[in-house]
């Protein structure tokens, strides 16, 4: 058995599409600051980051997640997070957002949950989902998900 070698490459680094959303993240929060809890701040900005987004499918996805969202659990606070579109209980924490598959070049989008979402079950839970597609099976278990979140 031979010995296990250790890598003498340093790591690359932050690419360019995380660097972008670190600073989108740094922005987010003095914006934050500013506005306060502002719903109507929070609603332009995930409609501008939505218009924002290079895919058309992905466009099309976070306007329909963004529907679903605010129509199932009204209470959240629409903001952006990382330069997506995310939603925040009372307290400001992130519940659950989407996350554009163009966003870092992947083959799918991402619906996920942060922490504080009450998706509780058992030992082990989902706490993301990727997304090709929407169709009313996908929209009706996102609602139930978003439901149970903020139980």
């Amino acid at each position: 058995m031979s010995p296990v070698k250790k890598s003498t490459q340093k790591a690359e680094g932050f690419t360019a599409d995380e660097k972008a959303a670190m600073k989108a993240r740094a922005q987010e929060l003095k914006a934050e600051a500013r506005a306060g809890k502002d719903r109507a701040e929070g609603e332009k900005a995930i409609l501008a980051a939505i218009a924002g987004m290079k895919d058309p499918t992905d466009r099309s996805m976070g306007k329909r997640i963004h529907e679903i969202v605010t129509a199932a659990a009204p209470e959240l606070m629409p903001k952006t997070w990382y330069g997506m579109p995310a939603y925040a209980n009372a307290d400001g924490k992130v519940i659950c957002f989407f996350q554009a598959a163009s966003k870092f070049g992947v083959r799918y989008a991402t619906f996920g949950f942060q922490p504080d979402a009450m998706l509780d079950d058992g030992n082990m839970w989902a706490a993301s989902f990727a997304l090709i597609k929407l169709t009313s099976a996908e929209e009706a278990k996102i609602t139930a998900l978003v439901k149970k979140a903020v139980r």
